[in-house]
């Protein structure tokens, strides 16, 4: 990914918050010498290994898990609030129009999860992840037929992370008097984007503000 220096986040747990708080993510093999994505839910476990490690499936009917066995490494791409940012809202001109986005890559080998138990394992943290924020979860609990039938169906994975890229493009590179103004207009938009972006340039200029 292509990271000016302005832009360049390498901060490990930043990193991670946003992988958690984005989690369906993009993931790309090589798959036929074409590249070839897929869409999935991704489960970071922070603490294993350097870099974390990721955790997911896919439908055995999809054809990427068999890239895996190749060894080579695989790109998920977790995509953070981004929004679009209008020269008309800076101070400073003459300037043109801009976007302003988070994105995290993490790149390493999938291994194939073999282990049923293992797989079901997986199956349960992914349902009681994204289960927990509603009043009335739902129990992970299946007839023993109808799971078996649903696990032969899959393909579950696991990813220890080799390397993160990071980029947070906040409009590090305005003139400070820029960047309350971009808060602000971004804050008026109206949609979650951009109150994320202005959310995170609040956040940047408190610990700038701080640091100084």
């Amino acid at each position: 990914m292509y990271i000016p220096k302005a832009f360049h986040e390498e901060d490990r747990a930043t990193l991670h918050a946003l992988m958690q708080q984005y989690s369906f993510a993009t993931l790309i093999t090589q798959h036929d010498d074409r590249p070839f994505a897929s869409h999935l839910p991704l489960i970071l476990h922070a603490d294993d290994g350097p870099y974390g490690t990721l955790v997911g499936h896919m439908a055995r009917a999809n054809p990427q898990w068999r890239d895996f066995a190749t060894g080579q490494e695989v790109l998920a791409i977790f995509q953070g609030p981004h929004a679009y940012v209008s020269p008309s809202w800076y101070e400073v001109h003459p300037s043109v129009p801009t976007w302003n986005y988070t994105a995290v890559h993490a790149y390493g080998v999938p291994q194939v999860i073999t282990d049923q138990a293992t797989l079901q394992a997986l199956l349960r943290t992914l349902v009681e992840t994204y289960e927990a924020p509603s009043a009335r979860p739902w129990a992970f609990e299946l007839p023993p037929e109808y799971l078996q039938g649903m696990l032969q169906g899959i393909v579950g994975f696991t990813m220890p992370i080799t390397r993160l890229e990071g980029k947070y493009k906040l409009s590090q590179n305005r003139p400070e008097q820029d960047r309350p103004r971009v808060i602000a207009a971004l804050e008026t938009q109206g949609d979650a984007l951009s109150a994320g972006v202005a959310a995170l340039m609040r956040q940047r200029s408190a610990a700038e503000r701080v640091s100084s």
